[in-house]
Order: C-alpha cells, then sequence, then structure tokens
C-alpha cells in the first residue's frame, strides 16, 4: 500500500522492487522523521499552500518554514531512491498520496478547526494536490521512461466525512457531513489533471463502508479495500464496479504479522476473493484480470522482517487465483 517500517527509504525500496518486480511503488517510511507521515507527504504535494507542524498536527500557514521544507525534501529524497532501484523497469509503478477529503479532514485551518468544515478550503486544497500529483506523476514518467504511472489516492477519512462523523478540532462535535456529487466532485478534479498527464488514478479505503460508486463515478480505475470491512450487501456495488471496468485492489494479506506466527497459506488467503467470485456470478477464468492483491493496509507498523513476507504471499495468493481460479467444492 505503500508505507513500510523502518527508517531507510533505500532498504525499504530494495525490499519493494525485489519482492515486486512487475508492479513496485514508492516506499514510504513514516518513521523517518517530521513530514513523512501521511499527511505530512500529502501536504508536500500541494502547490502554493503552505504548512506547519503544530502540537495538534499539521496546520496551514503563510509561508513555508522548517517543517514544509523537511516534508518536500523527504518526498524528493525517497524519488531519488525510486528512480535509483528502477532504472530500466517497464510496467506499472505506483505512487500514493492522502486525497482531498481525507487531507481536508486533518489539516487545520490558521485560526485551528479543520479545513474540512470550510468548502472554500477544499477546493484549495484539491486544486493544489491535483497540481502537485499531475507534477510529481509527469516526473516520474520522466525518471523512469518505461513506466505507467499508478496514483494511489489514500482515503480512509472519506466513509466517515459522508456520515458526518469527522470531529471538530476541540473533539467536542462534528463536521457537517460531506454530500456523495460534492466528494465525487473533487476526487474527479484530481483524477482528470492525473489523466490529463497519462497517470492512472485509483484510489485505497481500509476503513469499512468505503463508497465504492461514488470512487467509480469520480473516475478512479482501481478500487482498493479489505473485503473484512465489507458485508454481503456490499456485493451489488462490487459487481456494479467489475462490470464497469474498474479493477479491484483487495487486501488479502494481513498487514502485520499473525500473533500466533502462524505461516501463511496462500490457498486461504486466497478463499475471500474466490468467495466473492462466486457470490457474484462472474467467470472465475477472469478473477485474475480484475483483482490485484495487496496487503490490507499499509505496512508501517509491522516489524522490519514483514514487509518481504507479506510481499511475497501476495505473489503466491496472485498465483493461486491465476492458476486455481475455480472455488472448491
Amino acid at each position: 500500500m505503500g508505507s513500510l517500517p523502518g527508517v531507510d527509504p533505500a532498504e525499504a525500496t530494495r525490499v519493494v522492487v525485489g519482492e515486486l518486480p512487475d508492479f513496485p511503488h514508492l516506499a514510504e517510511t513514516p518513521g523517518s522523521g517530521v513530514g513523512a507521515d501521511m499527511i505530512g507527504r500529502g501536504a508536500a504535494h500541494l502547490v502554493d499552500l503552505h504548512v506547519e507542524l503544530t502540537v495538534s498536527g499539521w496546520r496551514f500557514t503563510d509561508r513555508p518554514g522548517a517543517d514544509e521544507r523537511r516534508a518536500r525534501a523527504s518526498l524528493a529524497r525517497d524519488l531519488d531512491v525510486l528512480e535509483e532501484h528502477t532504472q530500466g523497469f517497464a510496467g506499472p509503478l505506483k505512487i500514493q498520496c492522502a486525497g482531498p477529503w481525507t487531507l481536508a479532514g486533518c489539516l487545520e485551518l490558521r485560526y485551528g478547526d479543520k479545513a474540512l468544515a470550510d468548502p472554500g478550503a477544499v477546493r484549495d486544497i484539491t486544486a493544489a494536490l491535483a497540481e502537485g500529483l499531475a507534477n510529481v506523476s509527469a516526473d516520474v514518467a520522466k525518471r523512469v521512461p518505461g513506466a505507467t504511472v499508478v496514483v494511489q489516492l489514500d482515503e480512509p477519512l472519506l466513509p466517515v466525512a459522508l456520515a458526518g462523523r469527522v470531529p471538530t478540532a476541540s473533539g467536542f462535535g462534528s463536521l457537517p457531513l460531506v454530500e456523495v456529487p460534492d466528494a465525487v466532485e473533487k476526487l474527479r478534479v484530481v483524477c482528470e489533471a492525473l489523466d490529463d498527464v497519462g497517470a492512472t488514478p485509483v484510489c485505497h479505503c481500509c476503513a469499512a463502508n468505503p463508497p465504492l460508486r461514488a470512487l467509480a463515478d469520480a473516475g478512479l480505475r482501481a478500487i482498493g479495500f479489505d473485503p473484512a470491512q465489507l458485508s454481503p450487501a456490499d456485493d451489488e456495488a462490487i459487481g456494479e464496479l467489475v462490470e464497469r471496468g474498474v479493477g479491484l485492489f483487495l487486501g488479502l494479506v494481513p498487514s502485520r504479522e499473525p500473533a500466533d506466527a502462524r505461516p501463511l497459506r496462500a490457498r486461504d488467503l486466497a478463499t475471500p476473493a474466490r468467495e466473492l467470485w462466486s457470490r457474484l456470478g462472474f467467470d472465475p477464468q477472469v478473477l485474475a484480470r480484475d483483482v490485484v492483491v495487496t496487503p490490507t493496509c499499509g505496512l508501517a507498523g509491522a516489524a522490519t522482517s514483514w514487509p518481504a513476507r507479506a510481499y511475497r504471499a501476495c505473489r503466491e495468493v496472485a498465483q493461486v487465483l491465476l492458476e486455481e481460479p475455480e472455488v472448491r467444492k
């Protein structure tokens, strides 16, 4: 999903490229310092908007300062490392960034409230993010000429924003809910900017109740989620995604090592995908065409030895889906 444990981006990138040779991604190490966290990294993409880190989190400010410079330097460093380790690569190459709604739900305005409370601020964040992500995507395409750049928008806060459950800065109330058409509109702005530079926009939402139809309506080409966070009531929406040609990034591999340290069995991990396909009634032979196997969420909280095992398991599960697509009776 992007984030990895540890503080060394070069070592993290070696794991990514070594274990995911056909679909590597930009390695992020939130533990490596100020600005490497998801919100600081997202803010580093914002064009002409400035932020600083306060005791309550990232906040907009009038001019760039040391915290913002660190965030932008962290992004530049990680892109340099990615370029170094992907020379000669050809194929899909993923970068990732917090989406406009998650940024708006976490970044604070100068007077302290969440940016999500101000429609004008949300609009400015969306425009700045769209431009910044398009610039970074074009830069990656130049650095790695054989790459097809895939941009993953991380939107863990979108479901609670749509439900009106994002807390105010004080924590004593909740911000007004986001209307679905507005959510779609802002995401579409980012997707269109990425389309314009030849990048492929996808989205990951590891929270419960991801708004699958809204994400597809915004123009996202694939949607990632943890099947354990969904219910059978979501099957219809998932079926619609497949029929519309929207890919699925299914979180089938745990993001942390199981507490009992039991071995990962690829066939067991593949079961939720096979059962989903069976319920939907789709041809099992095309399961591997429409599904990318991923961890359930980012790996930043895992032991340093886990990413290599988790990524290897992703490959093994995908191979099972490719070679043995039929659900066992």
